[in-house]
């Protein structure tokens, strides 16, 4: 759709116009400066989200004027790319009925590349460029990079994700032990699936806590540091960086960290440092 949207350049403006004849698509609020990257205001964005971040969004969406009916999703879809790329592509095209919306915002990161492939309809998304939800926590996908290169080794326990069950523990082994002793009958079976788990957890020597401030970090942070202490790691407390999760709800959305996907576009993954780019003109990229 080059010629009727152009192309969002560098910054989010928009390279070329060749029509201004928009007759299947809303009445778009005015942008002062041609660009998606401002925030998008009276009109509201749809939001779509791991259910992991739910509780950080209510705490750092500030101002964000966010449409009712947001989605969350549970986390297990993460395991399932496909399936993640499905339901995130149901949520949009439903949205795409909605005339009080602006943007939708996708919480979420590359994740397996369950995210590459979505194709926006009327309606334009936003994704950080994050390859997945702990360059959220930390604020920037150089921050997150900077700590696994510094700690390769770590464990990252957040509230959402110890609430899912999804970090390791004494007590989730046992729980492993349990849900594998009812899919196997011979428990020689078992014990190996628990050695194999066992020795990758062995590659690790530290859990890494990453607080963005929710009312329910404390209590989370004991936990993870009694983990720790049960397998035998290193603790290590991190307060994470709440700006690129307020600004991905409330805007500025700047090509560095966000990519835009505009109306009738499809989002790709890129072998780069961006994580994300735009798919040729007429392609539909999922992988």
């Amino acid at each position: 759709m080059v010629g009727k949207l152009g192309r969002l350049g560098k910054v989010g403006k928009i390279e070329s116009f060749d029509k201004f004849d928009f007759p299947d698509f809303p009445d778009f609020p005015d942008f002062p400066d041609a660009s998606f990257s401002s925030k998008i205001s009276p009109m509201k964005i749809a939001l779509i989200a791991c259910r992991v971040l739910e509780n950080e969004i209510a705490a750092h969406a500030g101002a964000a004027e966010i449409a009712e009916g947001r989605y969350y999703h549970e986390i297990g879809l993460h395991d399932r790319p496909d399936d993640l790329r499905a339901q995130l592509q149901r949520d949009i095209d439903e949205l795409d009925t909605r005339d009080d919306i602006a943007a939708i915002v996708l919480v979420y990161g590359l994740c397996g590349r369950g995210t590459a492939g979505l194709q926006a309809r009327r309606h334009p998304l936003v994704i950080p460029r994050a390859h997945d939800c702990w360059t959220i926590y930390m604020g920037s996908k150089e921050a997150y990079a900077a700590h696994q290169a510094a700690c390769p080794q770590c464990y990252y326990y957040a509230p959402g994700w110890m609430r899912e069950g999804r970090t390791p523990s004494i007590e989730r082994l046992d729980e492993m032990r349990r849900e594998l002793s009812e899919k196997f009958d011979d428990p020689e079976d078992v014990e190996f699936l628990i050695e194999t788990e066992r020795a990758q957890l062995a590659a690790r020597d530290r859990a890494t806590f990453v607080d963005l401030g929710t009312p329910e970090s404390p209590v989370f942070i004991e936990k993870a540091r009694e983990a720790a202490a049960g397998l035998g790691w290193g603790f290590e407390y991190i307060k994470g960086d709440p700006a690129l999760l307020h600004d991905l709800l409330n805007g500025p959305w700047d090509d560095a960290r966000f990519q835009v996907v505009p109306p009738y576009e499809t989002l790709a993954h890129a072998a780069d440092a961006q994580i994300f780019r735009l798919a040729p003109q007429g392609t539909n990229i999922s992988k």
